[in-house]
């Protein structure tokens, strides 16, 4: 069975945003079976996908090195004392090697559905805070989205909405297309699920959505109203509640003032 072409792998697994991690030889002092340049194309699970670095510790070194690399989203150079690998012959290297271990984590997409100055607020701040932020909104101008890596502008009822497990989907079409936003983000993998409304809009919404038969488990992956209660009032503060519970949701964190003192005004 012909093994698989590393960069060929490696592109099938950008475009379905995998976490892997690329393990390349840097240098090599001694002896030993494995060439400057040499790569191994290493999945987010540990497994070799493609290519060779060598046998041994060598690969055992690179495999748990990528792995703490992509917990990490660091990059990192290892040195791997090869005394303990063999040639074919059976001769030992005798030598080491370094290596240069690049993790590839895809940004979380923020895929942002409606218009509006919160959507515009979302998307700035997002793409400032590491997501890659998908505007879906017929009317919208590239001009107002200067930090989307995608507008989309057909209206197709968000026929295009294909979040991942790890994406986030933010529904503010002003109640316009509530319904058809949601059912499109709860078909998907989505991980998180937000929906720009009042407490009543809210509710309104849910139960609309669990006489068209969608269970409780389904419907509690809806965070309705959006954000953290900040007491936003201004299109700016509500999307910063929003970002900030993505931040918090994202990075698997709390949401209590780190000085542990009440969020009371000054004076």
């Amino acid at each position: 069975m012909q093994k698989p072409d590393l960069l060929s792998l490696q592109l099938e697994l950008r475009d379905a945003r995998r976490p892997h991690a690329l393990a390349t030889v840097i240098e090599i002092l001694g002896s030993s079976s494995a060439k400057p340049g040499a790569k191994a194309l290493i999945g987010e699970t540990g497994e070799v996908l493609a290519g060779w670095i060598g046998g041994g510790c060598a690969q055992a070194m690179a495999v748990d090195t990528a792995l703490k690399a992509l917990a990490s989203g660091e990059p990192c150079v290892i040195d791997v004392d090869l005394t303990d690998e063999v040639f074919g012959a059976g001769m030992p290297c005798g030598g080491s090697m370094r290596v240069y271990v690049e993790p590839v984590v895809p940004k979380p997409r923020a895929w942002l559905l409606g218009h509006g100055r919160i959507v515009e607020a979302l998307c700035e701040f997002a793409g400032r805070l590491g997501f890659d932020a998908i505007v879906d909104d017929h009317q919208a101008l590239p001009a107002r989205f200067p930090g989307a890596c995608r507008l989309i502008t057909d209206d197709q009822r968000y026929q295009q909405l294909q979040p991942f497990a790890g994406d986030f989907v933010v529904v503010a079409t002003h109640h316009k297309g509530d319904y058809d936003a949601l059912t499109q983000a709860l078909n998907s993998e989505a991980g998180y699920i937000a929906l720009v409304s009042s407490r009543k809009r809210a509710q309104l919404v849910i139960s609309r959505l669990a006489g068209e038969g969608w269970d409780e488990t389904s419907l509690k992956r809806i965070r309705a109203p959006a954000g953290l209660d900040l007491g936003a009032k201004t299109p700016e503060e509500i999307a910063l509640a929003i970002v900030a519970e993505m931040v918090a949701v994202r990075r698997g964190a709390g949401c209590v003032p780190l000085s542990g003192l009440p969020a009371s005004p000054p004076g």
